[in-house]
């Protein structure tokens, strides 16, 4: 992430020190490094993806009479619509009243709630849910819980998340580009006023800085289309769907892109001043505070634009928000001038013969501020979203947060070549400008001879002449420069760099839509909380069992107490269905802690009377989520075995 150093295109300054950027860069490198592992060390809990900590009936439990309502809790504010939580029952009808899901948030906790029909039969029920999440994504998830017990369903659990599929795809494909043409539209405009003022002339600076413009317009309107289909029906016919467009301009995402692009009619009056009044402006007063009247307001409609990143997405949630989000704004203005403006040196050194050595030079000191800029941003950023070493490694976001790492570090490397480049640029400075004063004069000594009375005689003929006369020794200009080793590979190494830049704008892209790393280990410890009863106390299980044989059905009501570490004691009921207490001829226990690889720990009970048995003395090695398994005999032949996941300790 270090900038480029200046190629100097006129007389030589003094060459610089060679070791002082890579000892900048080490320092850099370990402060970054030092701050990073405090930050990881010291943090908290927090989220910004929602994650469902919780429900009740929990995710397959059974209970014995149908409850009135379905609720949901998730790890921070969503969005529901009224399709947004669905019941289905065995045959895939619909159990719940279809009324929108009630808002049951009692202090920081999220809850919501959906009414059931009343008088439900026995067997399991599918909820399927889906929402937006406060960072605008959507979520969506679905587990079961069966009524009496367990049953055959003819409902499919679904595979594929909110936001996936086809319109997916291309919303994730249309948030690319409206990042691309951010960075082109900001960077190549602050290239242009703060780097090379001659370039505002310049067609293909013009070109890039516009297509930048067309991109992110484009873009915004396509995110805008598709924003409804994506956080719903996943139908790219919806697209279209008024309503659902209506729906979604009152959301915070939409207001958003709406506010994006009144901000990009801004920029286009401002992008007509700039390659228009100012490129034309040749009083060098006006032309000064033409400068700081387009830089100040070229500033403001940039941060405006990348605001409407920060309000909607990661940063408006989860810890310090009213941190986060000019944090945010700071992050996404540093890529712009660094990348945007890496990409206008590119085209410039390209397709441009006559850009000056003060141009790369004062990118380097924009580039090499950015990088600051972007180092400290980016450590907080990554404290907030990853927090923990175990996520950095454990977790998706974690691991394309390591990748991103990678990759800077090779912009690093490819930038230190371009440094290399560029120095022997400055050493070669004089024989580089030597060789074009000799270019230029050669072109005019092969010039034809005009005469000040054949102009005159034909005006257009000498005006077809003068043109070709600039032609030809723009084309030697340009043939003698790019014959410069130096120059080309200089070239080279900062194509290579926008390459890489290219991949790392990938990577970042697919960050912003992936659950952080905080609230994916928040969500698997709140997952894990809900498949097991309460820890506080003893432990009370109902298992509805199933040998298949004559008088084969029943429950096993069970107690484990205390229900933590070390000695437990555990009775035993089973019952018929009609409720009486049911003989079996064989009753088996079995404890596995499959986090851990332990068991399974076999438990044989002793049967005290009809119905009733007991354990005593049952040794529990280990806190955690135990699954028990309970063996019922109730012939020569038939048995069974049924689980249930259970917290100890």
């Amino acid at each position: 992430m270090t900038a480029t150093a200046a190629p100097h295109f006129g007389p030589p300054p003094a060459a610089p020190a060679p070791r002082r950027p890579l000892a900048a860069a080490a320092l850099l490198a370990a402060l970054v490094g030092m701050v990073f592992g405090l930050l990881l060390g010291g943090a908290g809990p927090a989220s910004a993806h929602a994650a469902l900590t919780g429900s009740d009936p929990q995710d397959g439990a059974v209970v014995d009479t149908a409850p009135k309502q379905v609720t949901l809790t998730f790890s921070e504010q969503v969005a529901m619509s009224d399709s947004s939580v669905r019941v289905l029952d065995p045959d895939g009808k619909r159990a719940d009243t279809g009324a929108a899901p009630r808002d049951l948030k009692s202090g920081s906790t999220v809850k919501y709630g959906v009414s059931l029909h009343s008088g439900l039969p026995d067997g399991t029920y599918t909820v399927a849910w889906q929402a937006v999440s406060a960072d605008s994504h959507p979520v969506s998830g679905a587990f079961t819980f069966s009524i009496g017990a367990p049953s055959k369903t003819t409902v499919a659990l679904p595979a594929d998340e909110a936001g996936g599929g086809l319109v997916g795809t291309l919303y994730g494909i249309a948030r690319y580009a409206a990042y691309a043409g951010f960075i082109l539209l900001a960077g190549g405009a602050a290239f242009v006023l703060a780097c090379w003022q001659r370039g505002a002339g310049a067609r293909p600076l013009q070109r890039l800085v516009v297509r930048g413009w067309m991109t992110l317009t484009v873009a915004t309107l396509a995110m805008l289309l598709l924003r409804n289909p994506y956080t719903g029906s996943g139908k790219l016919a919806d697209a279209f769907d008024l309503d659902g467009l209506k729906a979604v301009l009152d959301t915070k995402p939409g207001a958003a892109l709406v506010s994006r692009l009144l901000l990009l009619g801004a920029s286009a009056l401002f992008i007509a001043v700039l390659f228009g009044t100012y490129a034309k402006r040749e009083d060098e007063r006006e032309k000064k505070d033409l400068t700081f009247g387009l830089a100040i307001g070229g500033t403001v409609i940039a941060a405006g634009i990348a605001g409407t990143w920060a309000l909607a997405e990661h940063a408006s949630t989860g810890i310090q928000p009213g941190i986060a989000m000019p944090v945010d704004v700071l992050h996404l203005l540093a890529v712009a001038a660094w990348l945007g403006g890496l990409t206008a040196l590119l085209v410039a050194l390209y397709r441009t013969p006559d850009i000056g050595a003060t141009a790369v030079r004062r990118f380097s000191r924009v580039a090499f501020g950015s990088v600051l800029v972007l180092a400290a941003t980016g450590i907080y950023q990554s404290w907030r979203q990853v927090g923990t070493w175990s996520a950095l490694t454990g977790t998706g976001y974690g691991q394309l947060l390591l990748v991103k790492v990678g990759l800077v570090a090779v912009l690093i490397g490819i930038a230190w070549i371009s440094r290399r480049w560029t120095a022997r640029l400055v050493t070669n400075g004089a024989d580089a400008v030597g060789a074009e004063a000799g270019a230029e004069v050669a072109v005019e000594e092969a010039r034809p001879p005009t005469t000040p009375s054949s102009a005159v005689e034909d005006p257009a003929r000498a005006a077809q002449l003068a043109r070709q006369k600039a032609a030809v020794a723009t084309a030697e200009k340009k043939r003698v420069r790019d014959a410069d080793p130096d120059r080309s590979g200089l070239r080279r190494s900062v194509l290579a760099e926008v390459g890489v830049a290219v991949v790392l704008l990938a990577v970042t892209t697919v960050l912003t839509s992936t659950e952080p790393g905080r609230t994916e280990e928040e969500a698997a410890r709140g997952s894990t909380a809900a498949s097991a009863p309460a820890a506080e106390g003893p432990v009370n299980l109902t298992l509805p069992f199933d040998t298949g044989g004559q008088n084969g059905k029943g429950t096993v009501r069970m107690d484990v107490e205390p229900a933590r570490t070390g000695t437990n004691e555990i009775h035993i009921w089973v019952d018929s269905t009609d409720g009486k207490a049911m003989d079996v001829p064989e009753l088996k226990l079995a404890f596995t802690l499959e986090s851990k690889d332990i068991g399974p720990l076999p438990v044989t009970p002793v049967r005290l009377t009809e119905g009733h048995w007991t354990a005593s003395g049952v040794q529990i090695p280990m806190a955690g989520n135990w699954k028990v398994a309970v063996t019922v005999r109730t012939s020569d032949i038939d048995q069974t075995t049924i689980d249930k996941n259970v917290k100890i300790g």
